[in-house]
């Protein structure tokens, strides 16, 4: 990882010589701010907000330290100069025609750094709430550098935004024997052990940055969803946050729970024969690229419980009351799934497909799920195909929460369809038919609608989607602030189960199919869940 460890005047004289212009630092930040490893400057933004960019908060994951836990980053001398992203965690590339395509990125195995902003000026007494956001991808591929993750404009509304990087693929989840006798028995998780250590030194070293360490927000989507989830359930996040915001993603049910110790280091075992090599060690000696295009093929659950980060399964940590009890936002957003049931172009074709799908409860599902027509059918498909994944997903989070804690929890459901530019194309995404997609609501939450048009434009911007994005990061800011979200968003309560509407119109309404969830093969349902309908 590039850094210059030098006098700021020095620095800025080399940079002036050596980058792009884009680079270059005007106005810093004013006094470098102490860390637990040395002193660190930043830039000023043209809206006054302060940013450090590319913060080291563990030692680089490379040589000896590939498939070990975080370890703590060495002390420097001078200023660590954080005026650029560092690049993203190893992991395979995308294309330039996707949908959330943002400009290839750098990438390395070194690769633990986070993002910081925070608002103008300085800070009050005690300090700002702080957002910390961990990214999405699967656990395969996701960056702390993502133009929609940016944290500019948040931070312009009174919070201190930290996006974090973690390890994703087989150099952040791989369980393996070998590794498990390197570490006391134990191994994998090595994406969401950097979680933790960025969280424990956001805990150190957040003050100097203007945040409240009392105060912390933990914030991600889909897979960064589920790493919420974990480390909720977690015994190694004492402490360490007090709210915890989830987008669409829980380790809940068939799709999300933690694959046992003994599964996933014989899943490790698979990828080492991929790869036709006899250790660890073999393992370690090859080089990035190819070790991730080798175990691509591999199917592997990414999380494992490990008796550590993950003792046990998130739904059995819930149900002892064993979760970090903290107030809880969560939802997710109409037409996103994780499995499809493909093309349907009649009621047959409906019916055929359900009865693949789920041969022992197809009647009772065609029940709940009726269609008499076409677009009935294509709309009722997409809901099973959502229903059966994340909203069972988020149910089951909801539930758990509201069967053993005393800290609220608040749902929404996202239905905004983005306002696409005419004839815009992407090779994976169909402006036509995608409708309230899977991550659709990040850009609202977060105040990045703009990065979808940042090479070219791609979305038509309303008055309607910039007023529901404000509305929406007042939310977040409040709920950071204080656990609750803005007025009239009353809480989750498992006898009447209602969440906000954000779309064009926001209201509550009964949450979707809450009381079918459990017909999909997910575990089953608490004694106490409700019999109710949409």
């Amino acid at each position: 990882m590039r850094r210059l460890l030098l006098a700021p005047g020095l620095i800025l004289g080399l940079l002036l010589s050596s980058v792009a212009p884009a680079q270059i630092v005007a106005q810093s930040t004013g006094d470098p701010v102490r860390t637990d490893a040395g002193l660190i400057d930043g830039k000023t933004l043209a809206s006054g907000v302060r940013a450090w960019l590319g913060v080291p908060f563990a030692a680089p994951p490379v040589r000896d330290l590939r498939w070990r836990d975080p370890q703590p980053h060495a002390r420097w001398d001078g200023v660590w100069h954080a005026d650029r992203p560092a690049p993203e965690c190893i992991q395979p590339l995308r294309a330039r025609n996707l949908n959330h395509y943002f400009g290839e990125e750098a990438t390395s195995e070194d690769c633990l750094y986070l993002n910081i902003w925070a608002p103008p000026g300085p800070a009050p007494a005690g300090g700002y709430p702080v957002v910390t956001w961990i990214y999405g991808g699967g656990f395969n591929i996701g960056s702390a550098s993502m133009a929609n993750y940016a944290g500019e404009a948040l931070a312009a509304k009174g919070v201190v935004y930290v996006a974090i990087a973690y390890r994703v693929g087989p150099l952040g989840f791989l369980a393996h024997p070998e590794l498990s006798a390197e570490n006391g028995g134990k191994s994998g998780n090595y994406g969401l052990k950097d979680q933790v250590a960025a969280l424990r030194w956001i805990k150190a070293n957040i003050a100097g940055f203007g945040g409240n360490p009392a105060n912390v927000t933990i914030a991600g989507q889909s897979a960064g969803s589920m790493s919420v989830s974990l480390l909720q359930a977690s015994p190694a996040t004492k402490g360490l946050f007090q709210r915890a915001v989830g987008m669409s993603g829980g380790a809940f049910g068939d799709i999300g729970t933690p694959a046992p110790l003994k599964e996933a280091e014989a899943e490790g075992i698979a990828v080492q024969a991929a790869l036709g090599v006899q250790s660890i060690e073999q393992m370690r000696d090859m080089p990035a690229d190819k070790l991730i295009a080798l175990a691509a093929p591999v199917r592997r659950r990414p999380i494992v419980i490990d008796g550590e980060v993950v003792a046990q399964t998130p739904a059995a940590a819930f149900a002892a009351g064993r979760q970090n009890d903290v107030p809880l936002l969560l939802g997710f957003t109409r037409d996103e799934s994780f499995r499809s049931l493909g093309p349907i172009a009649s009621v047959a074709d409906y019916a055929a497909a359900v009865r693949r799908a789920f041969p022992d409860k197809a009647d009772a599902i065609l029940q709940r799920y009726p269609a008499r027509t076409t677009q009935e059918a294509q709309r009722q498909a997409r809901d099973i195909e959502r229903d059966s994944t994340l909203n069972a997903q988020m149910a089951q989070w909801a539930l758990a929460q509201a069967a053993t804690g005393k800290a609220p929890v608040h749902a929404y459901f996202f239905t905004r369809v983005h306002p696409y530019s005419p004839a815009v194309r992407f090779a994976d995404h169909d402006p036509a038919t995608v409708g309230a997609y899977h991550s659709a609501d990040i850009p609202y939450w977060l105040g990045t609608l703009g990065s979808l048009n940042l090479f070219r434009t791609t979305r038509d911007w309303t008055p309607v989607d910039q007023a529901l994005s404000a509305e929406m990061m007042d939310h977040l800011v409040a709920f950071a602030r204080t656990g609750e979200p803005v007025a009239n968003w009353p809480a989750f309560t498992p006898r009447k189960p209602m969440l906000l509407q954000l779309g064009e119109t926001r209201s509550m309404i009964p949450w979707p199919h809450f009381a079918d969830w459990s017909l999909f093969g997910d575990a089953p349902p608490p004694a106490e869940r409700p019999k109710v309908r949409d």
